[in-house]
């Protein structure tokens, strides 16, 4: 009757863009499919809330004058949020309404007064809708629970009651009997129309209206809501309503078809639950004819309505879903752009670099000329400040080619201890070792581990480099290797100044030198990242313990053969 009149094709067009998912809650596209000035809008719509009104009085009246099924204000707001623009629009949309709704109380027999009276309380209640939707839902977006929640609270619960009041103060100067009755009739029904209609409206954007066009989900839809009259009789065929039978049905239809979905069903529900207490076939026999359309209605808003909420959840969780994944494919190309761009530049570095070695080499050792000790020195300065940038150039591109996934380790048995030893030798004959004390403790057989064992000799190399440059003022390097479960752990402990958990939470981002750049100690922040990533590489973690006075232990866990 009043809520599938909403659904016919002479209804006004209503439209929207696509929701973009890259940034947060978007509004409404209010120009989408619609021009702000296009004068046969406010009248198609006008025509459309003339019939439903005339359709309500006539024929869904429940509770005295008042009817139980309300289309005509869902119509209205939800066509006056999408297409309205600026004051002189509203004030024009306002004024066709009110002439529409007149129309149709005339229509429906109602005498001149009382047209009028009412056609002033629907209007106070459409403008309330507009006003609250546009105050505290103002992107009107249903596809996230925010935005849903609000629409749903302000404008179909609140904007009715300044309606359903002073309706109530005329169906008392009517006579009416049961006052309080008419007034519950009116908030309940009128609150149903925004709701459904209302949400139904706003949510049908050119996004929804295309997925829901495709062949296979057009067949999908209707054999859902073409279950909707059966599992209505199965729930109230009985003795006893068992409206909850509903409900899964109703759920399946807001996974599969979103919000504009959920929201054409509660028409269909309420029309069936509503309409059919009306002409004294709806689901509960108990009680007074108004008396069941107040109960039918409470149990569409309170019971059935809250699967609309459901909906806007899993379309807001869909649109944050696809934004990570976009987010995570931007990060993925800016990622693989940085890995080409520090190939390039190492590889760049790597011959001149390799020239400037070459040619200060030379002129250190005198062979182009006799050179003073002053140029000694200065060629030795060259040559370690070349060797400097040549092994950032190695490290740079170890990391590019560890970030691309360049990098192929040769997973096989690796004795520790042996590795342990190497790396101990290897760095002893570092300048920064000659007061640093470096020793190597084994606890336990089979220190067995499955790893790259030039990589690990790689990340251990690079632990124990940072424990000499860092740690020194300990006078002490410990590299231990223990069974840890089915792991094997490595550790390369330092006794130096220590790191706060600030620090720490930073450790292992790509040049970060936690504050160190104007520092003495040489270093470019490369290492401990390039480290990680090889020991993940590797199927292994790594770690630091560490708190401020009292050294720091790096740990790399390792499956052990």
């Amino acid at each position: 009757m009043i809520m599938s009149r909403a659904l016919n094709s002479d209804d006004p067009p209503i439209s929207s863009s696509t929701t973009t998912p890259e940034v947060g809650p978007q509004p409404v596209d209010l120009n989408d499919g619609l021009h702000p000035f296009q004068p046969l809008v406010p009248v198609l719509t006008g025509v459309a809330v003339a019939i439903l009104v005339a359709l309500a009085i006539a024929y869904g009246r429940s509770a005295g004058l008042v009817a139980g099924l309300w289309g005509a204000s869902g119509v209205a707001v939800a066509v006056w949020l999408r297409t309205s623009r600026g004051r002189n629009s509203d004030m024009t949309f306002a004024g066709v309404m009110a002439v529409s709704i007149l129309i149709g109380e005339i229509i429906a027999g109602n005498n001149p007064a009382l047209a009028l009276a009412f056609t002033i309380v629907n209007m106070i209640e459409i403008v309330a809708a507009v006003m609250l939707a546009r105050r505290f839902s103002p992107t009107l977006n249903l596809s996230s629970l925010n935005g849903a929640v609000s629409f749903l609270f302000f404008a179909a619960v609140l904007a009715p009651i300044p309606a359903a009041l002073a309706s109530l103060v005329i169906l008392n100067q009517m006579g009416q009997a049961d006052v309080w009755q008419g007034f519950q009739t009116w908030w309940f029904g009128h609150a149903l129309g925004i709701a459904v209609l209302g949400s139904m409206g706003l949510s049908l954007t050119r996004t929804t209206v295309k997925k829901l066009l495709r062949p296979a989900k057009m067949v999908e839809a209707a054999i859902l809501v073409g279950l909707i009259p059966v599992f209505y009789y199965v729930a109230f065929a009985g003795s006893i309503p068992m409206g909850f039978v509903l409900l899964p049905l109703l759920l399946a239809i807001a996974v599969r078809l979103g919000v504009a979905g959920i929201a054409f069903t509660l028409v269909v529900v309420s029309f069936l639950l509503v309409g059919g207490a009306m002409i004294g076939h709806g689901p509960y026999t108990q009680g007074s004819p108004p008396e069941q359309v107040l109960m039918a209605q409470m149990l569409v808003l309170v019971g059935y309505m809250p699967v609309l909420l459901v909906a806007s959840l899993l379309e807001e969780r869909d649109l944050l879903a696809e934004r990570a994944r976009l987010g995570r494919e931007r990060a993925e190309k800016a990622s693989e752009a940085k890995s080409r761009l520090l190939a390039n530049v190492a590889h760049e570095i790597k011959s001149p670099v390799a020239g400037i070695i070459g040619i200060g080499d030379l002129w250190r050792q005198g062979q182009l000329g006799p050179i003073t000790p002053q140029q000694a020195e200065m060629s030795e300065m060259l040559v370690a400040t070349a060797r400097q940038v040549e092994t950032l150039a190695h490290d740079l591109l170890d990391v590019a080619r560890a970030e691309s996934g360049a990098v192929r380790v040769e997973l096989r048995p690796t004795d520790i201890p042996g590795l342990l030893e190497d790396v101990r030798r290897t760095c002893l004959l570092r300048p920064d070792a000659d007061k640093v004390a470096i020793d190597v403790m084994c606890e336990g057989d089979g220190l067995i581990a499955i790893a790259d064992s030039q990589r690990l000799a790689q990340v251990v190399t690079n632990l124990t480099i940072n424990a000499l440059k860092y740690g020194s003022s300990g006078g002490r390097v410990i590299l231990r290797a223990l069974r840890e479960d089915d792991c094997v752990r490595i550790e390369v402990s330092d006794f130096g100044p220590g790191l706060s958990i600030q620090k720490q939470a930073q450790l292992f981002e790509p040049f970060n030198r936690l504050g160190l750049e104007r520092s003495t100690v040489e270093g470019h922040g490369v290492g401990l990242a390039l480290a990680k990533r090889l020991v993940e590489l590797q199927g292994g973690s790594i770690g630091v313990i560490s708190a401020p006075g009292e050294g720091a232990t790096f740990w790399a866990l390792l499956p052990k053969a």
